[in-house]
């Protein structure tokens, strides 16, 4: 653990180093161009510095995680809502724009647990996402999505409203102390849904872990070893435990903290609308996107900047123009 704390450190001042480096080395460029007028190297000089800029604004905004668990791993659960089976293919989509998310940022996404839907889509989901601060990130996608599009199950090709929620919480590591009796566990075991093969639905290797005192339940499927199943589970219950403490912290403060709502209208956080117009829309930050293409494959930088910046009181810039 100290070693991984050091690397870290030693990562963010090799940033801080790298800048200083490049922007004397700037400053002294622009001074030898400015003496000779050399009008091609000022035009470099600035594009540099352009691109400095950009690099101390990632740095900035990464040392704003200050979170005790913002540097971890984290699961995401997507679970469908109002909107039938449109809003089940809804939450499947969800499901792959965290994926892509997640392959965009050089993060790892399994996929821990999966409850098709009956007709299309998902019922609910779970994915693992891992890499360094990815719950930091993708905390910003706490809240309910709407999708606003021409149903592909309607025979009458009608406009339709969707709903899922998305749940983030973070990975439990051994640096934090989670009180987790035995005895307070109840492990139940049972046959894996999905489209099996030669093992995995034919024997009882998924693990489902009810917590007594507070009534938590998570479960795990995707291994076919029960063992791992319930080694994935552990760490699920743990993370929510936790989750479930910084809440009650955060409660004592007096801190403002999203209460979960009825997946439907009145309680998204951000609107997907691909008919009668294209537009995704933030409706905590104000920030608009006009590619839906982009943001649903997993280009939601925009947003989740935005979100973590008002987070912590720093005026972002202006929303994306529509078509960006």
């Amino acid at each position: 653990e100290m070693l991984k704390e050091r690397a870290t450190l030693q990562k963010a001042l090799d940033g801080w180093y790298g800048c200083q480096r490049q922007h004397g080395d700037l400053v002294a460029l622009l001074e030898l161009a400015t003496e000779e007028d050399d009008e091609a190297t000022l035009h470099e000089t600035a594009r540099e510095g352009g691109l400095l800029d950009e690099r101390i604004r990632q740095i900035e905004f990464l040392h704003m995680m200050s979170g005790e668990a913002d540097a971890n791993t984290c699961f995401v659960q997507i679970n469908s809502g109002e909107g039938g089976t449109d809003a089940k293919d809804w939450a499947e989509m969800l499901l792959r724009m965290y994926a892509r998310y997640a392959e965009r940022h050089g993060y790892e996404a399994d996929v821990v647990d999966y409850l098709p839907g009956e007709e299309a889509g998902i019922s609910s989901a779970t994915i693992h996402v891992i890499g360094e601060y990815a719950f930091g990130h993708l905390k910003a996608e706490n809240g309910v999505h709407r999708l606003v599009r021409i149903s592909p199950f309607d025979g009458n090709a009608r406009r339709q409203t969707s709903f899922a929620s998305v749940y983030v919480w973070p990975e439990v590591d051994d640096t934090i102390v989670v009180d987790l009796k035995e005895e307070d566990i109840r492990v139940d075991t049972f046959r894996a849904s999905g489209a099996g093969g030669q093992h995995v639905n034919k024997t009882d290797s998924a693990i489902r872990m009810t917590h007594y005192p507070t009534g938590i339940v998570v479960q795990c499927q995707n291994e076919r070893s029960q063992h791992k199943n319930r080694s994935t589970a552990l760490k699920m219950l743990r993370a929510k435990l936790y989750e479930l403490e910084l809440k009650r912290r955060q409660e004592e403060a007096d801190a403002v903290h999203a209460a979960k709502q009825t997946i439907g209208f009145g309680s998204q956080i951000r609107s997907y609308v691909i008919h009668p117009y294209r537009l995704v829309k933030d409706l905590r930050t104000g920030v608009e996107v006009g590619d839906t293409d982009s943001v649903l494959d997993g280009k939601l930088d925009p947003f989740i900047e935005a979100y973590l910046l008002a987070q912590a009181g720093v005026a972002s810039g202006p929303a994306a123009p529509a078509g960006q």
